[in-house]
C-alpha cells in the first residue's frame, strides 16, 4: 500500500497472525502498559489468529483500521498502527501505534503516521485525528509534534494501565483543513 525507506505499510491480513504473535511476545515489556488488550489477545498463535480475523473484519466494516509496518526485504514486522475510535458522524478518529525494540529511534513511526494521514482524511473521510499519549512518553509526543498535531488538553484519569491507578493523558489533534 505505502512504501518508504525500505519499509511498507499494509492493511492487516489473514497471513499476519504469526508475525503479530512473535512481535507482541518479543516486545511484551514495552507493550504491557499502553497496549495491554492487544498484548493479551496475541500471547500465542491461536489467539493471534482470532485477533487478526477480528481486525480484518473491523477493517472491512470500516470500524477500525489496523496496519502493519514491515521491512520490505525481510517481511519482519516492525510495528503496528491503528486508526481507531472511528466516529463517522463527527468525522473523527485516533491514531495508536507501537514499534518494536530493533526499530525504535529511526523515525519510522513518524513517517508511518505521515503516510497514513492522507488515507485517514481522504479514504476514510475523517476531518479530525487524535493522538492520546502520556506526558512521560516523549517519543510518542515527538511523533505527534513532527506530524503537526497540536496539544489540546489534559484528559483527567482517562487511561488505567493494568495494576496501576488511572493516568492523565495528553490529547493532540490534527485537522484536515490545517494540512
Amino acid at each position: 500500500m505505502i512504501q518508504f525507506d525500505g519499509f511498507e505499510i499494509n492493511p492487516i491480513h489473514s497471513g499476519d497472525a504469526w508475525k503479530i504473535c512473535d512481535f507482541m511476545v518479543a516486545n511484551a515489556d514495552r507493550l504491557k502498559r499502553y497496549f495491554p488488550k492487544t498484548l493479551e489477545q496475541n500471547l500465542n498463535p491461536t489467539l493471534s489468529q482470532f485477533f487478526v480475523e477480528k481486525k480484518v473484519k473491523a477493517f472491512e466494516n470500516k470500524s477500525e483500521f489496523l496496519f502493519t509496518l514491515k521491512k520490505s526485504e525481510t517481511r519482519e514486522l516492525a510495528g503496528l498502527i491503528y486508526i481507531k475510535e472511528i466516529d463517522l458522524d463527527n468525522k473523527q478518529g485516533e491514531f495508536a501505534y507501537c514499534i518494536g525494540y530493533p526499530f525504535e529511534g529511526q523515525g519510522l513511526t513518524s513517517k508511518s503516521i505521515e503516510a497514513l494521514l492522507q488515507y485517514a482524511f481522504e479514504t476514510i473521510g475523517l476531518n479530525t485525528l487524535q493522538i492520546i499519549v502520556h506526558k512521560d512518553n516523549i517519543p510518542s509526543i515527538r511523533v505527534a509534534k513532527k506530524n503537526a498535531f497540536k496539544w489540546q488538553k489534559t484528559l483527567d484519569k482517562s487511561f488505567t494501565p493494568p495494576g496501576e491507578i488511572a493516568l492523565d493523558m495528553e490529547l493532540y489533534e490534527l485537522y484536515k483543513n490545517e494540512r
